[in-house]
């Protein structure tokens, strides 16, 4: 590694950076879709509950009985939120990806110029 300019050194340093970043944003990606298909099915299952029947939704740190249409339609803002996280982290996603490559690109293309023989013009 001692043979690689600092500049290189920098640019590998910023495409781990990059990486990581990455890798964050399809974690956080994979929770809120995992969100999202959870309180869909939570949807669905009140779809099976009758008109006035006891339903209970966690308040903070305490579950107080709610009616359904509430229920449901705090449900269904909670699913819109999520997806638009969702959307928002895909642009973060492609943004990283593109620089990610670009990086990569001139990672290379440093590296196989500084392996080049002296003669070789």
């Amino acid at each position: 590694m001692s043979a690689i300019s600092p500049k290189i050194q920098n640019q590998i340093g910023m495409l781990q950076q990059v990486q990581q970043q990455m890798q964050t944003i399809m974690s956080q990606k994979t929770q809120y879709e995992m969100e999202i298909r959870e309180t869909r099915r939570a949807e669905e299952e009140l779809n099976d509950v009758p008109e006035g029947a006891a339903i209970f939704m966690n308040v903070g740190t305490v579950m107080m009985q709610k009616p359904k249409e509430k229920v449901v339609a705090s449900l269904q803002e909670k699913a819109e939120s999520l997806e638009l996280r969702v959307k928002s982290l895909e642009k973060q996603e492609k943004m990283m990806q593109s620089k990610f490559e670009q990086l990569q690109a001139q990672v290379k293309q440093a590296l196989e110029g500084g392996n080049r023989p002296p003669n070789a013009a």
